[in-house]
């Protein structure tokens, strides 16, 4: 080994920055190995690549690996101030390309270089978490996520192709040693010398093989190439050995990885089996997939995805702020579990993996940077499953019934943040219909069972089937035909309003605005004439609780129902957004009456033959409160509407 050992000091104040990546930037310091095995598979792809391209190179390509070694390490010559950690070291091994010595003082030297003062300077200006994490990405490498873990780390390299190798060490406080290596192997090696032990956290305990194992099958268990690692085996005595013989314990290498990425192969060579197995492990669920979506995408940017849709909604499926269970890896290298980005919320039931053949991450790998890949991946992610759920709604009704009960009401939540998509979503969707009291609609169907001249699509949104089919305002539809959408999911209420028509067709509320269903037979063009009185009488009355009374053209049977004007609030839409915490004013309603139902007409008469009373006062407040009750809304007053009902009939006993 070379005695020529050059010591150099990090410039403008890299210890700090050094500190600043260790405690500010990574939020799980387990992620410093998910770093050095990533680095050591570029490593081995790269050299793989040389050795194609370059057919000179004198190297062996024959059984390329990750290696990884706990406790002391001879092959770095370490001495001193390190010996007395050598018992507590960690060493991963690759036999990759290597480096040159001017190579490791570009690349592992990188806070090295001029502008991290202006980096410093720009995160003391920056005001966000994220506008210094955007920063720091510009800077560093996750090399420097050891110092997390290790008091001093040693890397020892060398090129493929060439003789001499390097090494570089540092305890990360502001200098650094390299020096000529005579003798090395191919490729790198990087050995951290441990904090002392946390008796405290043995879950952080890196010498130890179970949490090797744990954090390579959490991070890294679909690399291609293999990650080795020598682990201790204790076999018993053998039969007929005398009592008291000790047990043999036996070192043998094992590959900690299963390299099986199962995104990676064609979807004809993969079984049911094998997918769902995939599935439970990705989804840490119980249940079997629905779908199967396996996709490849080339060009400009290439990843592959394999995703899942689930036959059983889990129980938060209704929390928006829930994650979506999408794995993010880049190169097969884990990078986080729950990436909200690649699908909107409304798909957050999706599960699986996409892995992406290059990215824009910060240092940490753990925050992705908003730009068109993310975007473009997120669209067509999107596209692919609204078409997967199309497909199973027109190819296997069974499965798509599922689908539609256990997600439906997510799925319809897209209607009102996915314009882009909004068509798209509205095909796939179905809904209760007055048509079938079992079988649900698409629009399409209810379009194409239209009666002749309808030009509106109806619905009744509610808390029920049971309570919108007792509606009054369905009465008229009812008895003319007209099949009307039962929509009872809290979403319903949200989205009617971003919808405005489907195939031409205007969606209608039946208890909005004015609606004409053609008049009855034996109508009487004079009505209006004849309960003109009584009408403005009952606006003048009501006028604390209505805007307008009108005579109506829904009811056959009630004798009155409540309207919202056509742009309004729907009290149950305003009863919703007071439940999230914000107060939305709704204004009055209009009262239709039933001009052919004898309250309505014995009070028409009442009012007509006498002067006004507080009874009939009294008589008009209690019309008002049964409209409000029949469409299941809430009194204002609960207390003086019973006062005044339990008088009204005592005088009938």
């Amino acid at each position: 080994m070379s005695e020529q050992v050059e010591q150099r000091e990090f410039q403008a104040e890299a210890r700090q920055l050094l500190q600043l990546m260790v405690h500010s930037i990574y939020s799980n310091k387990d992620s410093f190995l998910r770093e050095l095995i990533s680095n050591a598979s570029d490593a081995l792809d790269k050299l793989r690549l040389e050795a194609f391209r370059n057919k000179d190179l004198d190297v062996d390509v024959s059984d390329l690996h990750v290696e990884i070694e706990t406790g002391a390490s001879e092959a770095t010559g370490e001495s001193g101030a390190n010996a007395g950690a050598a018992g507590r070291t960690l060493t991963i091994r690759d036999n990759g390309i290597g480096m040159t010595r001017d190579e490791v003082v570009d690349l592992i030297g990188t806070l090295a270089k001029s502008g991290t003062g202006e980096l410093r300077k720009k995160l003391g200006e920056a005001n966000k978490a994220a506008d210094a994490e955007e920063l720091i990405g510009q800077f560093g490498i996750g090399f420097y996520s050891t110092f997390m873990v290790a008091d001093s780390v040693v890397l020892l390299t060398r090129k493929a192709g060439e003789s001499s190798a390097t090494r570089w060490e540092s305890s990360g406080d502001g200098t650094y040693t390299i020096a000529e290596v005579d003798d090395a192997p191919q490729g790198t090696s990087v050995t951290l010398h441990l904090k002392p032990e946390d008796a405290d956290d043995e879950l952080h305990d890196y010498t130890s093989p179970w949490k090797i194992r744990e954090l390579v099958k959490k991070y890294s268990d679909f690399i291609s190439w293999p990650i080795r690692m020598e682990v201790e085996k204790t076999l018993p005595a053998p039969e007929g050995a005398e009592e008291g013989t000790e047990p043999t314990v036996t070192v043998e290498t094992e590959t900690i990885n299963s390299r099986t990425a199962l995104w990676a192969k064609p979807k004809s060579e993969v079984s049911d089996e094998e997918y769902a197995q995939f599935y439970k492990h990705v989804a840490h669920a119980w249940d079997e997939p629905l779908e199967v979506i396996a996709m490849k995408a080339e060009g400009t940017f290439e990843y592959q995805a394999l995703l899942f849709i689930p036959s059983m909604a889990p129980f938060d499926i209704l929390n928006a702020d829930g994650h979506t269970g999408i794995q993010l890896y880049v190169k097969r290298v884990f990078i986080m579990g729950d990436c909200d980005d690649l699908v909107p919320e409304y798909l957050r039931f999706v599960k699986g993996v996409v892995d992406a053949q290059d990215m824009s991450l910060n240092v940490s790998r753990e925050i992705l940077q908003q730009d068109r890949q993310i975007k473009v991946i997120r669209r067509s992610l999107t596209k692919k499953v609204l078409s997967t759920i199309k497909d199973m709604q027109a190819n296997r009704p069974e499965d798509y019934q599922t689908f539609w009960t256990q997600f439906g009401r997510v799925v319809k939540e897209g209607l009102v943040s996915d314009a882009d998509n909004r068509d798209a979503l509205l095909r796939l969707s179905s809904f209760a219909t007055t048509f079938s009291e079992t079988a649900p609609t698409t629009l399409a169907d209810y379009v194409g069972r239209m009666k002749d001249g309808q030009e509106q699509i109806y619905y009744a949104t509610g808390e029920s089937r049971q309570l919108l089919e007792r509606s009054p305002h369905l009465e008229a539809f009812k008895a003319k035909g007209y099949e009307v959408l039962l929509l009872t999911d809290p979403v319903d209420e949200v989205w009617v309003g971003s919808v405005p028509e489907f195939d031409g067709k205007a969606l209608q509320s039946v208890a909005k605005g004015e609606v004409d269903l053609g008049a009855s037979d034996d109508a009487d063009e004079d009505k209006h004439g004849d309960f003109a009185e009584l009408l403005a009488w009952l606006q003048e009355t009501l006028a604390e609780h209505v805007k307008e009374v009108r005579l109506s053209t829904r009811l056959t049977s009630s004798p009155a129902c409540l309207i919202t004007d056509t742009f309004g609030i729907t009290p149950q839409l305003a009863r919703m957004y007071r439940a999230s915490g914000q107060e939305i004013p709704v204004g009055k309603r209009i009262l239709e009456l039933n001009p052919d139902h004898p309250l309505v007409t014995g009070l028409r008469d009442a009012r007509a033959a006498a002067e006004p009373s507080d009874s009939l006062a009294e008589t008009a407040e209690l019309l008002y409160g049964t409209a409000l009750l029949a469409e299941g809304g809430v009194l204002d007053d609960p207390a003086r509407f019973a006062t005044l009902l339990a008088d009204r009939l005592a005088r009938t006993v």
